[in-house]
């Protein structure tokens, strides 16, 4: 059975009226939400669960998304904070690293190119470049998660890493994530904007 939640014109999750739940509603696998009820009590997710449910709570439609984080880093008891960033935003980045510090965390960055190795160094051929036929650095996620995870940060930051590039910063991280920017290039960043606009200005440009 697919779960098609995305379609939905019924809501029951959000109203308590489990009578008017689809066929293909996935609370109707009962064993499956028990056992994600249970994991939520487990000691590695309880109290981050509950303090990030707070922190919504708490600055509900009043604080930016990077507040959050840094309340969330400081409600846990954090203090070392991993800070994975793509060289696209180093300014960014430095802005952030400064506000970490000036709420008492200790961040530790890693830029995406470091290694500075060229992209084919990895099998990108000379074609898959930006610019072929010139040195390219390539992006270095496993690297950036690797490092932080050898300077054992308690909590890890990604900021403007590529499409899948950040997936793989995910996977080798030690320790949770949190994406405070999602890259967009053509939208300043702003990924949400083509969604908004997916049946209007950017109809052509999506697909």
């Amino acid at each position: 059975m697919t779960y098609t939640c995305a379609q939905c014109a019924i809501h029951a999750c959000s109203q308590e009226k489990p009578e008017t739940l689809p066929k293909n509603c996935p609370m109707r696998d009962m064993a499956l939400m028990e056992k994600a009820q249970a994991s939520y009590q487990l000691p590695e997710n309880r109290e981050f669960y509950i303090t990030a449910s707070e922190i919504e709570a708490l600055g509900y439609c009043q604080w930016p998304r990077l507040k959050e984080t840094i309340q969330l880093c400081l409600r846990m008891g954090y203090t070392r904070v991993g800070l994975a960033f793509c060289r696209g935003l180093r300014k960014e980045a430095k802005v952030v690293d400064g506000l970490l510090r000036r709420a008492g965390l200790e961040p530790v960055s890693v830029i995406c190119k470091t290694g500075g190795a060229d992209k084919t160094a990895c099998g990108i051929p000379e074609e898959g470049k930006v610019h072929p036929g010139q040195f390219e650095p390539m992006c270095n996620p496993i690297a950036q998660a690797l490092l932080l995870n050898q300077q054992g940060t308690q909590f890890n930051i990604a900021l403007g890493l590529c499409v899948g590039h950040d997936s793989m910063f995910y996977k080798y991280s030690d320790a949770l994530v949190t994406t405070l920017v999602a890259k967009d290039r053509v939208l300043g960043h702003n990924p949400a904007a083509a969604i908004y606009c997916a049946e209007g200005y950017f109809r052509d440009r999506i697909l």
